[in-house]
């Protein structure tokens, strides 16, 4: 049998970074993407339950019974938040982080939304609209939009995509929530299996304190974290035809210093802040939104590819501790 040289692995690995895919793989377990939109077509709801049965204990079982039961209880529809006047900032984050947790995470192995991160912001936010319409659980890239959403009438409160690059057991784990900058502070929404690893509030002084904090959450599940990716702050235009600038920074987290990532870090701090004195392209006119069309029905945009910072000659490799793994052997902590 084949097998693949062991820089193979990465590389295919930063090739489905650049596409936008990197969602597709979850620590080696595939899962699957509802390309048509919704409702859900008769073969994307089969080959849904055929993957639930493969991936959950018992699956084939747990399957019969939710599709044998004609009783179901009725879910409640959460309601998208709705803010007084004097609700302060971290009130409304916790609010938005509240809502995010009621859809749930999504565990069926099926992604309802089709994210492309190519596509203009305009067409994500009709997306997140759909999400909102729909009630239905997400992942962790859904859960992006929807919070660049909920927060797109936040002035004050600054976006930007965090993603995370994770190694365990073999595998390599990714994760993405939206960082927030508010007040001189950063902290992060979205959704996790890991209640540690999705809402961040925002008390932390730095980009670097954020990032040290994720770097402990994934130490308690055994995972290296190996790379952060940084993107741009996001427009507040939900109209803008902008492309959301995903990984201006790439940093090799296990082969800097804790200083050489302490400068990364503000390095793209600066760059951020850079960015708002920046006039954004105009937004398209009424007419020209119309005819972009909605982006579950209508044709992908042209792929664009972003800019990206030279990535910084990395440091020494930093010292990892050592966990004791002798009976996790072929066994999987999913984050």
């Amino acid at each position: 049998m084949l097998r693949p040289a062991a820089g193979s692995v990465e590389q295919r690995d930063e090739e489905q970074e650049d596409e936008g895919e990197e969602e597709l793989r979850d620590g080696g377990v595939p899962f699957y993407v509802n390309r048509g939109g919704l409702p859900v077509d008769e073969e994307t709801w089969e080959r849904m339950w055929r993957h639930v049965a493969r991936i959950q204990p018992n699956g084939e079982a747990l399957g019969k019974e939710i599709r044998g039961n004609t009783d179901h209880p009725k879910i409640p529809m959460p309601s998208v938040p709705i803010y007084q006047p004097t609700t302060t900032i971290p009130q409304r984050l916790e609010a938005i982080q509240k809502y995010i947790r009621e859809l749930q995470y999504n565990h069926t192995g099926t992604q309802f939304f089709e994210i492309k991160k190519s596509r203009p912001l305009t067409a994500l936010m009709d997306i997140a609209k759909e999400m909102t319409r729909e009630a239905l659980p997400i992942k962790c890239l859904e859960a992006v939009i929807l919070g660049i959403y909920l927060t797109n009438n936040m002035p004050g409160v600054e976006r930007f995509p965090l993603s995370f690059q994770s190694h365990f057991s073999g595998n390599h784990f990714h994760h993405i929530v939206l960082g927030v900058h508010s007040g001189g502070r950063f902290g992060a929404l979205g959704i996790s299996r890991r209640e540690d690893l999705m809402f961040k509030p925002v008390e932390f002084r730095s980009l670097m304190d954020l990032v040290q904090d994720f770097d402990g959450a994934y130490g308690g599940y055994w995972h290296t974290l190996r790379k952060v990716r940084i993107g741009q702050y996001v427009s507040h235009d939900p109209h803008s035809v902008e492309q959301i600038d995903w990984k201006h920074s790439i940093l090799d987290v296990d082969k800097l210093t804790k200083e050489e990532l302490r400068k990364e870090l503000e390095r793209h701090t600066r760059d951020m802040r850079l960015k708002i004195g920046k006039p954004a392209p105009p937004s398209p006119t009424k007419d020209r939104r119309n005819s972009m069309g909605s982006p579950l029905r209508g044709p992908s945009s042209p792929i664009r590819r972003v800019s990206r910072v030279e990535r910084r000659p990395s440091g020494e490799k930093k010292v990892l501790e050592q966990k004791s793994a002798a009976d996790m052997n072929g066994y999987q902590i999913r984050v």
